[in-house]
């Protein structure tokens, strides 16, 4: 199980990772209704390295990218569910567009994303500088929150007629 750092906390633990050889991996999102495409995404970036962690974007970053309705889980909610599973080590929040400040704080030896954001990756200068590398992971097919959404809105359309 994982804890919650504070930017600062991640950044001081971070340097204790790297005084002790650990292999860092990075990711982030907005994990608003965790699902087994997210699950899976997490156990492949935790299996590169020693420690993963996941930066969630908070609720006022998710309301700019993703509109006023979302998200549905509140930050608090969606770092407690992030910190339970066995994949993530810590867990942080980033209240910018992108986590391209957090990563150069952070400089993990491994920058992890979807390969639906391959085009753009925040911090893929900052890390590859350092040496680092960034990958983009395959998603498991058929798993989206906006999928996911699409149908429970169908759903409660169609059963109220």
């Amino acid at each position: 199980m994982g804890r919650f750092y504070t930017r600062e906390q991640l950044i001081a633990e971070r340097a204790e990772w790297s005084r002790a050889g650990k292999k860092v991996v990075f990711t982030n999102g907005c994990y608003d209704v965790l699902h087994p495409g997210h699950i899976r995404l997490l156990e492949a970036a935790r299996s590169l390295g020693d420690v993963l962690i996941l930066a969630l974007n908070t609720d006022s970053s998710v309301q700019r990218l993703k509109g006023p309705n979302r998200p549905l889980i509140s930050q608090d909610q969606r770092a407690e569910l992030a910190a339970a599973l066995a994949a993530v080590d810590a867990v942080t929040f980033f209240d910018e567009d992108t986590p391209r400040e957090l990563i150069a704080a952070v400089l993990p030896d491994i920058l992890i994303k979807g390969a639906d954001w391959a085009h753009f990756i925040a911090g893929r200068e900052e890390v590859e500088a350092a040496g680092g590398q960034v990958l983009a992971l395959p998603l498991e097919p058929g798993y989206s929150t906006t999928g996911i959404l699409e149908q429970i809105l169908g759903f409660q359309l169609s059963s109220s007629d």
